[in-house]
């Protein structure tokens, strides 16, 4: 994988969103990756901003990633792939292994520790709503210029809000049944 002077690379979905980033735009700075990042897959994978600078210093000395100074102007930090980090995104985007999914929806933790639906719910609903519109918008108007993956990640996008609505809509009339 590495050259024998890199650091230990332990390589998480974080390391790979760094490093696949790169890859497309062939060349980046931190800066391209995190606002590429907040541009396409924030709406399924958010990242930290400071997370995705740790990477690229990481990815960098496991010898994944090759760094240049841009010449005149700011000096910024210009990142490629090496062969070594090309190899090791190759192998992750070829590993089919399951890994569960970690939901993280703070109202679904609010209503297990006791949160009112009614509260919560209404809310949910319309947000959800409006992300869907977003996403349903997005697909409609460039929806043909993405790639394959990119449409099915809307569409992913398109259906998870689709059974949030729906989930929450169940919430509010199990508490309208109860007379909640």
């Amino acid at each position: 994988m590495a050259d024998s002077h890199s650091a230990d690379p332990r390589l998480t979905t974080p390391s790979f969103l760094v490093l696949g980033f790169i890859d497309q735009l062939g060349e980046a700075t931190p800066y391209d990756v995190k606002v590429e990042a907040g541009r396409t897959v924030a709406p399924f994978w958010s990242m930290p901003h400071a997370q995705v600078y740790a990477q690229c210093d990481r990815l960098v000395a496991a010898g994944l990633l090759s760094e240049s100074r841009q010449s005149g102007g700011r000096n910024r930090r210009l990142l490629k792939l090496t062969p070594a980090g090309k190899a090791v995104l190759a192998e992750w985007l070829a590993d089919s292994s399951f890994v569960p999914v970690e939901a993280r929806e703070r109202s679904i933790l609010k209503l297990w520790f006791g949160g009112r639906p009614e509260i919560h719910s209404p809310v949910q609903i319309s947000e959800h709503h409006r992300t869907l519109a977003e996403y349903e918008e997005l697909a409609g108007s460039v929806g043909e210029l993405m790639t394959r993956g990119q449409r099915e990640a809307l569409e992913f996008g398109i259906r998870y809000e689709r059974m949030m609505i729906d989930f929450w809509q169940w919430v509010e009339q199990r508490g309208d049944q109860r007379g909640e």
